[in-house]
Formats: structure tokens, C-alpha cells, sequence
């Protein structure tokens, strides 16, 4: 059911509709009850006092069918406002101005029942990532100033490890905020795809093998997984700003190294969009796969989907953001992402737009 726009006329139920047949019935009783006067010789005053009393009976009939709806809603939107989204507006299938407005009540209800329920997971979230390293990093450090360990350098790295997992979460969150204040802007540049995804590949390499020095938990030591790079042409180029497209790439890769099996495969490959300097974008993993209805969520923040542990040693769940961050950094740039069809494992594709051309 949708609302009524200002060209769709006078509709059979709407309330404008009910309050022209109150006046037009107002009349027909006056009306009436005037031919009765004059053929019976009834006296004039009598007459009207009849005609009053039909018509405010016949106006509290139809009033009172208006303003009930309209007590319920100021009760259920004081409900909301008080942080009560668990209430709805009865009538939401009527055929008039007070259904739609019910109907649209009970949606802001949903929405605001949503977002609380993002805010307080968020908080549980945030609150989760950050006191595992702060307690391990605390650990640590009691046991130097204790005398229990030494700061040897393995200790040190323990203790940077930490460090380095509760920045990771901060610069997180820092993009998460950047997403809601819609303060980022792009800064598009033509680049050659082959070397830029071969540098991010890299990154992602060195980065796993640097985490993987110590002990304890980060955002994945998979050193397992084999990352492999495909773009046809070599020659391939594209526009696009490279610093939001590192963190698409980025954060797919991690995802897909996570949910990669032992000794898997990560493919990253890139293909010329339909067009100029657009680019098509894919990112296959061996892993589950993920199922079809689960598929709409898992660019929503937190999102950790149905499997229940990563893949393989040294893996863990992550913080639920990279995806939602991914998509972010797509939109920005007017791009599409979406998971595709794959026969084994989970493919993401990414399309980015290149550069539009003017309309002539």
C-alpha cells in the first residue's frame, strides 16, 4: 500500500472523500425533512431541530471513526519516543489518509527498533573487540613490571601485537564514522590495474607474515592461503581512488582468507567494464560459500554470518566491519557489489562505474 501523490485525485475511501458525503448527506436530510414540513404543515423550528440532531449524530459517526485511529497513533508514537518500538498502530489496511499514516508509523517503528538494535549490538561489538587485546596487552605488561617475565624481545612483540590489533580496530571505527558523516570525498585517478591489485596482494602477504612473528590473536596469520592474481589485459586500466579501492580489495581479501580451507586458494581478478575505465572486479575464495539467505546481510556491519568458526589455523572472526566498509567505499564511487553465483566457495563482484560520460 502506498501513499496517494498529489496527481492521483480524489480517492473512494480517503477522508476527503468521506467528509464530501457527510455534507452531501447533511443536505439530503435537511432537504428532506423541508419537503416534510411543507406538505404536513409541520412548524419550521421543529423541523430544524430534527435536521441538527440527524446531522450530529451522523458527524459523530464519521468523527469518531477519524479521531480514534489518531488517539491510538499519538499513543503509540509517545510510546516510541519513551524508546517503546515494540508497539504498532492498528489500521494499517485501511483505504484512506489515516492507513498510509499508520502504515508509515509502524515502518518508522521498525527502522528505529533497527537502528537500536544496531546501536546496542555496536556497543556489544566494540566492547568485545577491545577487551580482548587490552587484557592481553595488560597481562603482559603486569608480568614485565612484576618481574614474573622479562621485556625480552619476544615479549615486546606480544605486547606490539596487541597494540597493533587494538589500532587496527580504532582505524575501523574511524572509517565507520567517516561512513555515517558522509565526509569523505573521492579523489579519482586513471591507474594501471595490474601493478595496483599486485601492491595490495603484496601488502596483504607481508602483513599476514609480520602477525604470524607472535603469538595471540589478530585479523587473520593464514600463511596457508594462496593469493592469486588475475587481470586480462595485462595492460588493463581504470579510474577510480585508489586509497577507498585498496580498502574494497583489502578488506575482501581478508574476508576470503579467513573462510579460505588449509592450503587454499584466494583468487583476485579484474576485467574491463563495458565502460571506458570502468572496471569489473571479483574476489573467489574455496571456502563454504555463503548460503542464499544469508546473502542480502553480509554487508551489514557486524555481520559475521552463519559459519561458525574461519577456516584453518590461525583465524578468527574479525570485527564484522570489513564488508560493510567495502560497500561503503563501492557506493562512494556510484559501484555495485554483490555476491555471485560460484560453484565452489564464495565469489564477491565489484563493478565501478570509470568515467561517466556527459549526456549530448
Amino acid at each position: 500500500m502506498t501513499a496517494p501523490g498529489p496527481g492521483r485525485g480524489l480517492r473512494p475511501f480517503s477522508i476527503k472523500a468521506k467528509l464530501g458525503t457527510l455534507v452531501v448527506v447533511s443536505v439530503f436530510i435537511t432537504t428532506g425533512l423541508l419537503m416534510v414540513a411543507l406538505r404536513t404543515r409541520t412548524e419550521l423550528r421543529f423541523i430544524t431541530v430534527f435536521s441538527v440532531i440527524a446531522t450530529l449524530l451522523i458527524t459523530q459517526f464519521v468523527a469518531h471513526g477519524l479521531t480514534a485511529p489518531l488517539d491510538e497513533m499519538r499513543a503509540v508514537a509517545r510510546s516510541i519516543s519513551h524508546g517503546d518500538y515494540t508497539r504498532r498502530v492498528n489500521g494499517a489496511d485501511r483505504r484512506d489518509e489515516l492507513g498510509d499514516l499508520a502504515q508509515t508509523i509502524n515502518l518508522m517503528a521498525d527502522d528505529l527498533a533497527a537502528v537500536d538494535r544496531h546501536r546496542k549490538e555496536l556497543v556489544a561489538n566494540v566492547s568485545h573487540e577491545l577487551r580482548t587485546p587490552i587484557a592481553a596487552l595488560r597481562a603482559v605488561l603486569e608480568n614485565v613490571v612484576d618481574g614474573v617475565s622479562s621485556a625480552d624481545p619476544e615479549t615486546m612483540r606480544t605486547a606490539l601485537k596487541q597494540t597493533e590489533r587494538l589500532g587496527r580496530l580504532v582505524e575501523t571505527l574511524l572509517d565507520l564514522s567517516r561512513l555515517d558523516n558522509g565526509v569523505v570525498t573521492l579523489k579519482a585517478n586513471r591507474f594501471e590495474v595490474w601493478p595496483y591489485l599486485s601492491g595490495v596482494l603484496k601488502e596483504a602477504n607481508l602483513a599476514a607474515a609480520h602477525r604470524r612473528l607472535s603469538s595471540g590473536s589478530g585479523n587473520h596469520s593464514r600463511k596457508d592461503v594462496h593469493l592469486h592474481l588475475d587481470v586480462s589485459p595485462p595492460e588493463l586500466t581504470a579510474h577510480a581512488d585508489a586509497e577507498r579501492l585498496h580498502q574494497v580489495v583489502a578488506n575482501l581479501i581478508d574476508n576470503a582468507v579467513k573462510h579460505s580451507p588449509p592450503h587454499g586458494r584466494v583468487t583476485v581478478l579484474a576485467r574491463r567494464g563495458p565502460q571506458p575505465e570502468s572496471l569489473l572486479l571479483e574476489v573467489l575464495d574455496e571456502g563454504p560459500g555463503i548460503p542464499e539467505s544469508e546473502r542480502h546481510r553480509v554487508f551489514e556491519r557486524f555481520n559475521r554470518g552463519e559459519v561458525s568458526s574461519p577456516h584453518g589455523p590461525g583465524s578468527d572472526g574479525g570485527t564484522g566491519l570489513g564488508l560493510a566498509i567495502a560497500r561503503w567505499a563501492v557506493d562512494l564511487h556510484g559501484g555495485r557489489i554483490g555476491v555471485a553465483e560460484s560453484a565452489r566457495g564464495c565469489r564477491i563482484r565489484v563493478t565501478l562505474p570509470g568515467i561517466r560520460q556527459p549526456r549530448g
